[in-house]
């Protein structure tokens, strides 16, 4: 159990003291760009399920 409470004690202790951690100014940049990314991503998955969809559609409707 004392291994245990080393190592919250350790994990606590080196959160405080060695992380760095980013301004609000970082932050707020960083999360922008994962927004912007996170959407083009979508956007382009989205596009290629919509030529996908008709793509498939001609196929199969050429067999009818």
């Amino acid at each position: 159990m004392s291994k245990l409470t080393n190592y919250f004690r350790e994990t606590s202790e080196e959160m405080r003291y060695k992380v760095t951690w980013p301004s609000l100014e970082e932050l707020q940049k960083s999360a922008g760009l994962v927004l912007i990314g996170s959407l083009l991503f979508a956007a382009v998955v989205g596009l290629m399920d919509v030529i996908f969809n008709k793509g498939l559609d001609a196929f199969y409707n050429s067999f009818r």
